[in-house]
């Protein structure tokens, strides 16, 4: 919390010449008696009345000083600052044709490479991060940005059937994924930006060769990190047949040359993954890719909190009137 207008605290010095009058005052003002002799009451014990009787001008002044806050305006917020944070710009580039339906991971290669996509953006909250998808063809799912929130959100609601209803064709234009990845890093000002490409196939659909790509990635300082996912030979995939579940071994066929020497060109690495544990360390490895230095400008917004200085100072007004009309009430 801090005041706007500092200066109004000036008036508290206005207390000083109050106090100093008041005790003068109430000696010249208060009955007196004339006695003889005053030793009988020196050790005459004191009412609480007594002993609380400048209670009401301690109110009083306590009702003054907040009076004097208010006018102070005080104000809370967050803090405004600017930091540099370590961060890098990523995108993701996420293969969302049907075979990724296989279940060689668990549950299936689709849900496997989310959720660990998700543990991946989770723990690197200060990098631009961004979402590309593709089957036959290929289009962004999020841009970069540095809220991971929506981004996880929009991760969850990635599904294959988005090939499988037509809205896309099937296939696998690794070429056409990288290539739409590539585009958003082009402008970005980060000292490291990075392509993580996630696919189980070979690149069979795509007006843009993989390896040219590659080239447009190299050329633009952009380093891309490839993964393939599935098992060695086949994989069960699910078929409906009469509206029922069965499963059909398909063959698995990475193009892991292809991939690897995408890598290769962009000083990138190619991973292979065939179980739910060798995709989660493959991105431990990648976590621990060059940082680079961002600056981070953190906006707050200001808040008036008078509220709590009025309601005290009200309680304290009433406080002080109703004690210095009953209990501390002087008749003359």
């Amino acid at each position: 919390m801090e005041f706007v207008n500092k200066e109004y605290f000036l008036l508290l010095l206005l207390l000083i010449p109050y106090i100093i009058w008041y005790f003068l005052y109430r000696q010249k003002n208060e009955p007196t008696m004339q006695m003889s002799d005053t030793y009988a009451y020196m050790f005459a014990p004191k009412s609480w009345r007594v002993r609380l009787i400048h209670l009401p001008m301690l109110l009083r002044c306590l009702v003054f000083v907040l009076i004097v806050c208010i006018l102070a305006r005080p104000q809370t917020h967050n803090s405004w600052k600017e930091q540099k944070v370590d961060g890098i710009d990523i995108m993701l580039a996420m293969d969302v044709s049907t075979s990724m339906l296989a279940e060689d991971l668990k549950p299936n290669r689709l849900e496997a490479s989310k959720n660990v996509a998700s543990e991946f953006i989770s723990g690197r909250p200060n990098d631009n991060i961004g979402l590309a998808i593709f089957a036959g063809e290929s289009f962004i799912q999020c841009p970069m940005t540095t809220d991971h929130s929506s981004l996880l959100n929009l991760l969850h609601n990635v599904r294959t059937d988005i090939a499988a209803r037509g809205l896309i064709s099937d296939g696998t234009a690794i070429g056409m994924g990288l290539a739409n990845a590539v585009s958003r890093l082009k402008d970005a000002k980060a000292k490291s930006k990075v392509v993580i490409l996630i696919t189980d196939g070979s690149n069979n659909m795509g007006d843009i060769s993989p390896m040219t790509s590659a080239q447009i990635a190299k050329s633009l300082g952009i380093r891309v990190y490839t993964i393939g996912v599935g098992t060695n030979r086949v994989a069960p995939y699910p078929v409906s047949v009469g509206g029922t579940t069965q499963y059909v071994n398909i063959p698995v066929e990475i193009d892991s040359k292809t991939l690897s020497d995408i890598s290769a060109i962009t000083d990138g690495n190619f991973y292979r993954a065939t179980n739910n544990q060798e995709l989660k360390q493959i991105y431990k490895d990648i976590d621990k890719l060059e940082k680079t230095k961002m600056d981070v400008k953190k906006f707050s917004k200001r808040y008036e909190a008078y509220q709590p200085f009025a309601i005290v100072a009200i309680l304290l007004l009433v406080m002080e009137l109703l004690l210095r009309n009953t209990l501390f009430r002087k008749i003359p």
